[in-house]
């Protein structure tokens, strides 16, 4: 049985293209490695992404913030194990694709847009299991569509 390849490149064939592509081959799952810098928008996504993943994502380099923490806090309330927030490792048990359990409390996504926006995408993939999701009064006042 092969290694499962995994290729990396520009969208617009231009090396300096900020748009990247991943295709795997045609095995049966995906898995790699990548460094990228820390920021808010990416520790949301590898926190949502290894939280749906089956098995286990170690995470490096993850920004610490009050956002970040509110998606990792929502994300263990659905059945995900997250390690403490660190900026060395975190890991990240998931518990895979359409797997999200039907929390015992009410969402709490903070002051955090992202957290909720990109959840409740999420959530919406889960028709037979019933969510509550709420913000603060600021994020309670902010339009959710566009």
């Amino acid at each position: 049985m092969s290694t499962p390849v995994l290729t990396l490149h520009p969208a617009t064939g231009n090396a300096a293209a900020t748009t990247w592509v991943i295709q795997p081959d045609n095995s049966a799952c995906l898995q790699g490695k990548t460094t990228v810098p820390g920021d808010k928008s990416i520790s949301h996504r590898v926190l949502m992404l290894g939280a749906l993943a089956s098995g286990e994502t170690t995470i490096q380099g993850l920004l610490l913030g009050e956002d970040p923490r509110s998606t990792a806090h929502c994300f263990r309330a659905l059945g995900a194990q997250i390690s403490e927030l660190n900026t060395n490792q975190v890991q990240v048990q998931g518990i895979g694709l359409g797997q999200l359990q039907e929390p015992s409390d009410i969402l709490e996504a903070g002051n955090s847009g992202t957290t909720l926006r990109l959840m409740l995408g999420i959530l919406a993939a889960h028709p037979d299991r019933l969510f509550t999701v709420t913000g603060d009064a600021s994020l309670r006042s902010r339009p959710m569509v566009e």
